[in-house]
């Protein structure tokens, strides 16, 4: 008996274990993420992803002024029509508001959502992409006295804000207590542990650990429910989230505000820093099955954007589902995903090249893009994403078992359009590549730094060195203009231009132009100080794309948005130097680069196991410990503490025998080695 009672009492705690993570994670969803974070450690400090599902906020701002009034101690009177304050969540949130009241008499709370600062008041800041204005408020009414609930309709969800403005409606005296105000978090909605991380990175630089989770936790508020995407046509007043994006139950977007549908050339570089610190690749599934499922079978072409938005004609977005189902497979090893969409993908790549015009370059005929203002013709930066997209799509080929030579006529292809790049679309005499195949003397930011970073120049030529330097013409103290968007700062092309900086070796300027980008936004205090955003204009205002697009609207910029996480991804795979060069990191790379810093680590996992890796400068030299899964194998490049000389290597506590043999190439000694746990010092 006793046995029997001591098994009901387990069920029943085992029920109850299973209640609260179901309740943990969003409405109805079956909680399917981590749950608890594959590195724990201090570096949990920095990560800004609330503890629960549900949260309150931490102080009291005159609505009026933006001045702190006190901390919030989780009530708040409103007093006669127009009372009012602002409360700031302190960093990004979104979600469902639910209030708890009483009141005196009749009347209607009113409730307002910003993500910058500069917007407090009662009128939401712009979402809904009708360029009617600010998106206005909803609101809570009542009418007479007495206690109340009210929850925000799902319709209503707002994806992303850091501060919430309270306002009373009343013809008369009416006074109103709210004893509770509680936000249920509406992003990242399979994981019932929103802290459950499975990367991590901390170096010697604080800010820099800061600016790593900052792109990891907007990507967490860019990974939503399925049925909460921005309602096209757009509404004529206020906000709707209540459309269908895709498959299943989550999946990434563009930023947690807006425009809450799938783009897949933000998800060029959201998805490798997904891959690197959270590890949500669901939702990168779902985000690239809906471009597959929307493609237009005739022709080949993919959509722009993803449903309800559907936008179409884009030769570039085309070209980074592509690049986006190679970084797919390559972090999962997804076969049957790749085999189920194979016959797509090769109708896709046929679409694209077929666009390859007599002199071996792309015309462009799908000519909407990022925001630069002009595409078209040979458009140079087209040129490199088609470049990389051969490439890829070659590697794709062989994890496919494609057996009609795909790989070598792809990689073929590739060589060809890299010589007509070089010929047709490189200013020798200005030392970079300009924006056509024309006499334009535009030297744009986007196709540069993307010739570095995948390789149509050769990373140790002089003409790569040329390139890095004559970007930074553009740098001003708060980051690098775009000169094919003029005054405008784009963190997502910027994304590109540190890794290419990294590429070649030049680690202090992708450092320095990190701090000055994502280190004056994280520290802007009318920002959400804890994402990263869509762009800004060099003076310093968010007044990014006013003149292309955005129709002068400075509050409809996004302050969440994953195409600007280029730094998570960058620090982990060039400054502590981990990256992973065959599906699910059969095969690796560990290459690291100090810069200024004095440590560094970090890690992240994949199907065969945990990587990660440390190193720590000393008076001498350097050590470098990493654990790979066993039966894996990587490349190391061991940079050397004085130019030419060939240092001392001691790996597992032995001296590499014939390392007096070994040889410096680019600032560097190669080395191979298997998988499992290793140690070296280098002197």
């Amino acid at each position: 008996m006793a046995i029997i009672k001591r098994l009901i009492a387990l069920v029943a705690l085992s029920l109850s274990l299973d209640l609260v993570s179901a309740q943990a994670c969003w409405k109805n969803t079956t909680c399917s993420g981590p749950l608890e974070a594959a590195f724990p450690g201090p570096w949990d400090a920095n990560i800004y992803a609330p503890s629960s599902r549900q949260v309150s906020p931490k102080s009291v701002l005159s609505a009026t002024t933006g001045a702190v009034l006190s901390s919030f101690t989780g009530s708040i009177g409103l007093s006669g029509n127009g009372s009012k304050y602002t409360l700031d969540f302190g960093k990004e949130v979104g979600g469902l508001v639910t209030l708890k009241y009483t009141s005196s008499g009749p009347g209607a709370i009113g409730l307002a959502f910003t993500e910058a600062k500069n917007y407090i008041g009662e009128w939401s800041d712009s979402s809904n992409g009708g360029f009617k204005g600010p998106d206005g408020a909803i609101y809570a009414n009542f009418t007479s006295a007495g206690t109340g609930t009210y929850t925000m309709p799902d319709l209503s969800l707002r994806g992303g804000f850091r501060y919430l403005t309270l306002f009373l409606l009343t013809d008369g005296t009416t006074n109103v207590n709210i004893s509770s105000i509680v936000l249920e978090i509406g992003f990242q909605p399979t994981w019932s542990n929103l802290q459950a991380y499975q990367g991590y990175f901390h170096s010697s630089d604080e800010m820099l650990n800061k600016i790593w989770y900052s792109g990891a936790y907007t990507l967490q508020t860019n990974a939503v429910p399925v049925n909460t995407g921005r309602q096209i046509p757009t509404v004529k007043v206020g906000w709707a989230n209540n459309g269908t994006m895709g498959p299943g139950d989550t999946i990434i977007v563009d930023g947690a505000k807006r425009d809450r549908a799938v783009w897949p050339g933000d998800m060029g570089i959201a998805v490798p820093s997904t891959f690197i610190s959270i590890g949500d690749l669901v939702s990168v599934k779902n985000a690239l099955q809906v471009m597959f499922n929307y493609q237009n079978n005739v022709t080949g072409a993919f959509p722009e954007a993803g449903p309800p938005l559907l936008q179409l004609g884009s030769d570039t977005y085309h070209m980074w589902t592509m690049i986006g189902t190679y970084n797919y497979v390559l972090y999962t090893n997804d076969t049957s995903f790749l085999l189920q969409n194979w016959a797509k993908y090769k109708l896709a790549m046929k679409y694209v090249y077929g666009k390859v015009s007599a002199p071996g370059l792309l015309e462009v005929t799908g000519i909407r893009d990022w925001a630069r203002w002009q595409q078209g013709f040979n458009n140079s930066e087209a040129q490199m994403i088609l470049y990389r997209t051969l490439l890829t799509g070659a590697d794709l080929a062989k994890w496919a078992g494609d057996t009609t030579n795909l790989t070598a006529t792809w990689t073929s292809q590739a060589a060809s359009l890299k010589t007509a790049v070089n010929k047709y679309c490189f200013d020798s005499s200005y030392g970079s590549f300009k924006d056509n195949a024309t006499a334009t003397t535009l030297h744009p930011q986007d196709a540069n730094t993307m010739a570095l970073l995948f390789g149509v120049v050769s990373p140790t030529s002089p003409t790569a060195q040329t390139i890095s330097t004559n970007l930074l013409k553009n740098w001003t103290p708060i980051g690098a203009v775009a000169p094919e968007l003029p005054e405008n700062i784009s963190p997502f092309i910027s994304s590109f231009e540190i890794q290419a900086h990294f590429t070649i070796g030049e680690t202090s300027r992708a450092l320095d132009l990190i701090r000055r980008c994502w280190g004056w936004y994280l520290n802007n205090p009318n920002g959400t100080e804890s994402t990263v955003i869509e762009g800004y204009l060099q003076n310093g205002t968010f007044a990014y794309r006013s003149s292309r697009g955005y129709m002068y609207d400075t509050s409809y910029v996004s302050h969440a948005h994953g195409w600007s996480s280029g730094p998570t991804s960058a620090l982990t795979e060039f400054v502590l130097g981990l990256s992973v060069t065959s599906p699910v990191g059969k095969t690796w790379k560990l290459t690291p680069q100090f810069g200024d810093l004095t440590s560094a680590e970090g890690g992240f996992v994949t199907a065969l196991g945990k990587f990660q890796a440390a190193w720590k400068l000393t008076k001498t030299g350097y050590t470098l410990d990493f654990a790979v899964p066993e039966g894996t194998s990587g490349s190391l490049i061991l940079p050397v503490r004085k130019a030419g000389v060939v240092p001392s290597i001691v790996l597992n506590g032995k001296e590499i025998k014939g390392s007096k043999d070994l040889k410096v190439v680019n600032g560097g000694v190669a080395l191979e080695t298997n998988g499992g746990k290793h140690s070296i010092v280098v002197r």
